[in-house]
């Protein structure tokens, strides 16, 4: 059985002076995500994407996607170079220059956005993440839309797969604070920032896609 892997970016090795980041996850399930995200995006308007990684996933889905602007981010100056340089590499013109973001912080710079991404990115930090994650997400967007959640869970009314159990103690062993997250207390965090219950949609590895809708 697989599992999930954390994102382990990596420089090209062909070029030293390349900033480009690669993360083998997101060339796994980048066309797996993306035939979700194709029922889930409106047809048009700016997609934030928080915590972008490497940003082969934001190229990937601008690419796919060109009736939609998308935002890309992350808190990382590795990442943000990365991300840039992919941009650039595309020559797509319906993605925009990285933003720094902290999901943490209280204050994002920019007012609105039309749909949030957030891939694999609260396991793989303390929970003040996710808290930052959900109430951004409900001042930004407005009713009936999508905040999109990706990546593995717990699940109380199931056990947790052995892969998912093994990237657990893994991820843990690194930070305290990470770990994979309860579903139902990700829900609860949702409804306190003003979203419906998620709709679920199982991936592939024993990922999920996950998918609020504000109210």
């Amino acid at each position: 059985m697989s599992k999930p892997q954390f994102w382990q970016p990596t420089a090209d090795p062909q070029a030293a002076a390349d900033p480009r980041l690669r993360a083998p996850s997101a060339q796994r399930n980048r066309d797996a995500i993306l035939a979700v995200l194709r029922d889930v995006l409106p047809p048009s308007g700016r997609v934030l994407e928080i915590a972008s990684g490497s940003g082969e996933h934001a190229v990937h889905f601008a690419g796919a996607l060109p009736g939609l602007t998308f935002q890309p981010s992350d808190p990382s100056p590795d990442a943000v170079a990365s991300i840039a340089a992919w941009i650039k590499e595309s020559g797509l013109d319906n993605i925009l220059s990285p933003l720094v973001i902290d999901a943490t912080a209280p204050d994002w710079p920019l007012e609105a956005a039309d749909a949030i991404l957030c891939i694999n990115m609260i396991h793989i930090a303390p929970w003040a993440a996710a808290e930052g994650l959900f109430r951004a997400a409900g001042r930004l967007l407005q009713q009936g839309q999508p905040l999109y959640l990706y990546g593995p869970y717990r699940r109380s009314d199931r056990p947790l797969e052995p892969g998912n159990a093994a990237f657990d103690e893994s991820l843990r062993s690194r930070d305290p604070a990470w770990g994979l997250r309860d579903l139902d207390a990700v829900a609860a965090l949702g409804s306190i920032h003003g979203f419906d219950g998620p709709e679920i949609v199982e991936m592939p590895a024993n990922n999920l896609s996950v998918i609020f809708r504000k109210i």
